[in-house]
């Protein structure tokens, strides 16, 4: 069972895990646990999984990066919310860590009134749950089973990353209706103000070219509006 209000903070320098913890106690989280490695955080989730895990990627002994590879494996902390918390700043690398299955991601230097905001965010989405309803889409071109994360395009299979997935997920999901950049960032991943928009057009062209011709020209580009999934 997953605890409703603990947040584990996974941080090598105690300095920064300790201001963390402090500015998430004064925001109201009473129950904030704190470890110093990978090998640790990953204990701590096998011994209770918490409602959060705040995650720096450079850990001693397990990376931050392994760590979340290895909760996104397991199908009990598959839907566990994860903020990777990291001095890696490009943008490649901030791609890189949301397909890994991260919810947020977060650079240092940070404003912990941010940090303490983005947990809020996070924490009211929740996990995904396990128990609901299956939803599969049957196209002329497209077969996504979102349940069984399964997507087929023109009888292939095809393999894309967890953020490739859930923007299929969204666009099918509104199919016919036209959703903004900044709508598309907010629901898949997650961010409560503007970040760069790129990153969607990025993930969009990749989405494209995995799924091939027939299918990518049905995720329609609405010049200065954003994207279309049609029918």
């Amino acid at each position: 069972m997953t605890s409703a209000s603990r947040i584990l903070v996974v941080e090598d320098e105690a300095d920064i895990a300790g201001l963390i913890k402090h500015a998430l106690e004064r925001a109201g989280h009473s129950d904030v646990q704190v470890v110093g490695s990978g090998d640790a955080a990953l204990k701590a989730v096998a011994e209770q999984p918490p409602a959060l895990v705040i995650l720096d990627l450079n850990l001693p002994i397990v990376s931050g990066t392994d760590v979340c590879r290895l909760l996104r494996a397991q199908s009990e902390t598959a839907r566990l919310p994860i903020i990777m918390l990291t001095a890696r700043t490009g943008e490649s690398e901030r791609i890189a860590g949301l397909d890994l299955g991260a919810d947020d991601y977060i650079t240092k230097p940070f404003s912990l009134r941010e940090l303490a905001a983005r947990v809020r965010a996070v924490l009211r989405r929740g996990p995904r749950s396990a128990e609901a309803t299956p939803v599969v889409y049957r196209g002329a071109h497209l077969t996504a089973d979102f349940d069984a994360v399964s997507v087929q395009a023109e009888g292939r299979e095809v393999r894309l990353t967890r953020r490739e997935f859930e923007l299929l997920k969204c666009l099918v999901e509104n199919r016919n209706r036209v959703l903004s950049r900044d709508r598309l960032l907010q629901r898949v991943w997650g961010y409560d103000r503007e970040i760069e928009t790129r990153s969607v057009d990025v993930h969009v062209g990749r989405l494209r070219s995995k799924l091939g011709a027939a299918v990518g020209a049905q995720i329609e580009t609405v010049v200065g509006l954003g994207y279309r999934f049609v029918e």
